[in-house]
Order: C-alpha cells, then sequence, then structure tokens
C-alpha cells in the first residue's frame, strides 16, 4: 500500500497579500480622521507687519484718549484731548515760542553730557585701569551715587547761582555716574584670556589697552550713554524748574499757573520725542561701532 501522497504548501506572494485601503471619507467627502492626522497642515499664520505692530498700541491709547475727551469724560482743564494738544502745538511752532524753547534746552542737555561724559568716562579709566585708582576713585564715586542727585539742586542753587550753571552742572552729575558704572564694568569684564592672547603677540600695556581692552568696553560704554542720555531729559526736567527764563520747563511753569494743560502736554510731548530721537542716534552709533559683535535681534 503506498503512502498517501505529501502535500506542499507554499507561501503566499507579495502580489496576493490584500492591500490596506484608507478609510472611507466622511458624509462630507473628506477623509477620516487618520489620514487627516498624517496630513500635513498646510496653513499659514497670518502675521501683521512690525510696524503696524509696533504702532498699534500708540494709536489705540491716542484713539481712547480723544474718545474720553469729546464725550466729557475727561475735562479740558484736568488733561486736554489730543486735538488740542496738536493745534496747540502748531499755533507753538508757527509763532517761534516752541522751536526757541527747544534750542535752548538742547543747549543745556549738551553741555551737562559733554562735562558729564568727560567726567564719568576719566574716572572710569583711572579706576578700570589701575589698581591704585580703584582704590582712590571707586568708593568714592560709590559714595556719592547713593546720593540722590535731584537733592544736591538747593547745594547748586548756593554755589552756583540760579543761572545756567546749576542746571547743567544737574545734568552732568546724572550723566557722570551712569557712565562711570558702565565703563567701568566694561573695563574689568574683559576677556583675560583676550589679555593673555594680546600679551603672547607682544603687545605692552598701551598697546593691550587700545586693542583690547577699550574694544571690549565698548559695548558697556555704549549702554552707558544710552542710559545717560535717559538722565540727562530727566534732569533737565527738574533743572527747568529752577527759576527758568527760557526753555521746556520754563513754558511748563508758565503753563502750570494758568492750567494750560495743553501746553504742559505738548512740552512733554517734545521731551519724550527729542529722548526717543537721542536713543536712536545712540542705537545707530552702536550698529557702526559694534559691527564685530552678533547679537540676538528676536524671532
Amino acid at each position: 500500500m503506498s503512502p498517501h501522497p505529501s502535500t506542499t504548501v507554499q507561501a503566499p506572494s507579495p502580489d496576493d497579500l490584500p492591500v490596506p485601503q484608507p478609510p472611507p471619507p466622511d458624509g462630507d467627502g473628506r477623509a477620516g480622521p487618520v489620514l487627516e492626522a498624517v496630513r500635513p497642515s498646510t496653513r499659514r499664520r497670518v502675521r501683521l507687519p512690525r510696524r503696524l505692530r509696533r504702532t498699534a498700541g500708540p494709536v489705540l491709547l491716542l484713539a481712547v484718549w480723544q474718545l474720553l475727551g469729546t464725550t466729557g469724560f475727561l475735562p479740558e482743564d484736568v488733561l486736554a484731548s489730543p486735538e488740542t494738544v496738536a493745534t496747540t502745538g502748531a499755533g507753538m511752532v508757527s509763532d517761534g515760542t516752541l522751536p526757541s524753547a527747544m534750542l535752548v534746552s538742547l543747549q543745556r542737555v549738551a553741555l551737562g553730557l559733554l562735562f558729564g561724559g568727560v567726567a564719568g568716562v576719566g574716572l572710569a579709566l583711572v579706576s578700570g585701569l589701575s589698581r591704585l585708582g580703584e582704590d582712590l576713585v571707586d568708593s568714592t564715586v560709590h559714595m556719592l551715587r547713593s546720593v540722590p542727585w535731584v537733592g544736591v539742586i538747593p547745594l547748586l542753587i548756593i554755589w552756583l547761582g540760579i543761572g545756567e550753571a546749576p542746571k547743567v552742572a544737574l545734568i552732568a552729575l546724572g550723566v557722570a555716574f551712569h557712565l562711570y558704572l558702565n565703563v567701568h564694568a566694561g573695563i574689568r569684564g574683559v576677556d583675560p584670556d583676550l589679555i593673555d592672547a594680546g600679551g603672547a603677540l607682544g603687545l605692552r600695556r598701551r598697546g593691550l589697552i587700545r586693542h583690547v581692552v577699550l574694544p571690549g568696553a565698548l559695548p558697556n560704554a555704549m549702554t552707558g550713554l544710552r542710559y545717560s542720555l535717559a538722565t540727562a531729559w530727566l534732569a533737565l526736567v527738574f533743572g527747568e524748574q529752577v527759576n527758568a527764563d527760557d526753555g521746556l520747563g520754563f513754558l511748563m511753569n508758565q503753563a502750570r499757573e494758568f492750567f494750560r494743560t495743553d501746553v504742559i502736554v505738548v512740552c512733554l510731548v517734545v521731551y519724550a520725542l527729542l529722548g526717543l530721537v537721542a536713543d536712536l542716534l545712540v542705537r545707530t552709533l552702536e550698529r557702526f561701532f559694534l559691527q564685530w559683535r552678533p547679537t540676538f535681534t528676536g524671532r
């Protein structure tokens, strides 16, 4: 009796395997949730231009301010509306009152910035480049810095009178301390490896200061200059309240006596614009002198 014939089982070929089908579409013809999860999104986020985003806040503030003034919720004797302020400012420009006052205030700030800058940077160089200079200068400067510079106005009036000198001296005081702190920190913050590398290349003390230390301290010096300009305008506001016969502070004092809030706001706006222009100049200097330093500009 012959054995049963052997049966050979063959493996299915790839063509015989079932092909997976995508899930059926929904009732509205779209693919199912699984396919939608895999499909990359092609939508793009709509982004407003940066200039429009930066101006949206001030424009909204002006609109709310004008609305409150028009509806009477903000009376003119409390705060003038933007329309009234613009009309008053245009009149002050046309008759020459505002340009003349701006010129006087700019001269005071320029002189105070010059004297304060020379004093602050000079003391920072003496204290930052020498241990002996630091022992003699640094503690004294920090002691004087702790005294509110606005509080020395009575002494400045006694020492210098009530003319231009106390106003310029007050601005110079505010400028000098900011520049000293930042320039001194910049000098002492230079990487020691750069000093060693300069010495290995044959640079002596003067060459190290010129080519390594001062360029390394320049970013901090620019930061100090920006703070100093902001402080200079603040000191100008206080200084021009002291028996001023011209300038923006003089106009504000006159407006206060007659309850002219529109003139006061015009002067405040001019102070702010002058400060923004000064800050823009410093930013331009930073881009010019600090081209070698990479910076993060945000995303």
